[in-house]
């Protein structure tokens, strides 16, 4: 390789936002080079559920990014590069006020939904927990992929094509002026750079990263042992707790009611962001979580208190056979308080795009569609 080889792009960051910044400018005719410090993705883009999860981001450019998002995310599927399950999603509603919020939800008429009886719920899934189960709601545009696999299988898809080169292993310690510098010396061109760094916010531009206003947030999970009754196509399973977390979500003024009487019934799910999700993957296991613990309060060590409420809640919504947990993780990234994601200048050719949150295999393609369509115009 020749030192001096000039890029037009430069991607530093080889998760999901990188891989789909690369993409998406190799679409577009671009020489494009990507940079990942490790053999391949090892933060927040493998250690998730697995949702492409549409239902969960407000009206307006937000939901329709992250309906270009899961767009293009089938247009992998159909390359063979991935398997993109079409599953949808269920909200399960155990008490009054979470039925209500749904209810009200779907009159909206601002997302692709529609409410259940209890007997339609437990049609779609077996997961469902029969017990005080009053109805739910059904959302079509919902996906998964194995977070395990799938950043790895585009980095090895794009490195395949003539317009892109992938530097694993390859950490870049230095960017500046349309130079990128690795740790070991080696020197590459660009003339745009875009980072991609996840929650490294102190390796490249600390004093700017620093200043964008973003938190990281630590989640716990777990994965249960393979259910001895799977039934095919299983929908992800969201819980009334849910309804919390997602800004889709507050549109809804009976949410307020509902958020009261958990803050009453268990501060606790409060204090460490609980709210309960499942996913069943075609082995049969079930991808369980998860928590929300953000700066000075995340540690190394995971909490066996946060995995036992979690659980405790789990139980109150979905049923498995089996309950052994064979997995615990965790994983951090990176949140702005009120963007979906932040696209910073740092200086001319040098951009940060950072911070997508919780919603990162959900929006990062439609992100870098737009942003690339922006930036060539077209």
């Amino acid at each position: 390789m020749n030192a001096s080889e000039t890029f037009d792009v430069a991607i530093v960051g080889g998760g999901i936002i990188g891989l789909a910044h690369a993409w998406r400018a190799s679409q577009r005719g671009l020489k494009v080079a990507l940079f990942e410090r490790d053999s391949q993705a090892q933060g927040a883009s493998v250690r998730n559920f697995g949702m492409i999860w549409p239902v969960g981001q407000p009206v307006g450019e937000p939901y329709q990014t992250a309906l270009l998002s899961a767009k293009l995310w089938q247009e992998l599927d159909k390359e063979s590069v991935v398997e993109v399950a079409p599953c949808g999603s269920l909200h399960l509603a155990h008490h009054e006020d979470e039925l209500a919020v749904l209810d009200e939800f779907c009159k909206l008429g601002s997302h692709q939904v529609e409410m259940l009886t209890a007997e339609q719920v437990k049609q779609k899934t077996a997961l469902a927990n029969p017990e005080g189960l009053l109805g739910g709601m059904w959302s079509a545009t919902e996906l998964r992929v194995d977070p395990r696999t799938a950043s790895a299988r585009i980095a090895n898809w794009l490195e395949a094509k003539p317009s892109v080169s992938c530097f694993f292993d390859t950490a870049i310690a230095y960017a500046d002026s349309g130079r990128l510098e690795a740790t070991d010396g080696r020197v590459w061109n660009a003339r745009q750079i875009v980072i991609c760094s996840g929650s490294d916010l102190q390796t490249l531009f600390p004093e700017v990263m620093g200043s964008l206003d973003l938190r990281l947030c630590k989640l716990q999970m777990l994965r249960a042992v393979s259910q001895p009754d799977y039934q095919g196509l299983a929908p992800h399973i969201a819980s009334g707790l849910t309804l919390r977390h997602y800004k889709s979500f507050e549109a809804c003024p009976t949410l307020t009611s509902l958020k009261q009487r958990i803050a009453d019934d268990s501060p606790k799910l409060d204090q460490y962001g609980i709210h309960v999700m499942a996913s069943q993957f075609p082995s049969g296991e079930v991808v369980l979580g998860d928590s929300h613990e953000y700066g000075n309060e995340i540690s190394p060590f995971d909490k066996s208190e946060i995995d036992e409420l979690m659980l405790r809640e789990l139980r109150n919504v979905i049923q498995l056979s089996d309950w052994t947990i064979i997995e615990r993780w965790h994983g951090i990234y990176a949140k702005h308080p009120s963007e979906i994601v932040v696209d910073q200048e740092i200086k001319e050719g040098i951009r940060a795009f950072v911070g997508p949150g919780g919603a990162g295999m959900t929006l990062s393609f439609g992100l870098a569609e737009k942003s690339w369509a922006e930036w060539t115009g077209n």
